[in-house]
């Protein structure tokens, strides 16, 4: 199950937040509310299915960006090797 945080991350990614428990309440917002307790409390059931997303936005990245270094010739160990 999603933390406070997590949801926080999924709905306010820029910050402004330090939440303090999984409820609404426990939210200390730095300037203004960046979003209502009903999108707090909706986002702990679309947590599992937004984050999955983003995982596999990151697998298909990384496949992406390792087909680029392979058409330049170079792996993920040669950049590895020079320490990028």
């Amino acid at each position: 199950m999603a933390t406070g945080g997590e949801i926080l991350r999924m709905l306010c990614p820029s910050g402004g937040w330090v939440v303090y428990g999984d409820d609404f309440d426990s939210i200390i917002w730095d300037d203004q509310a960046k979003c209502t307790k009903a999108q707090f409390t909706a986002g702990f059931a679309q947590y599992d299915a937004w984050k999955a997303e983003q995982d596999a936005k990151a697998q298909t990245d990384k496949v992406s960006a390792q087909a680029k270094l392979e058409a330049l010739g170079l792996t993920a160990y040669d950049l590895k090797a020079l320490g990028l």
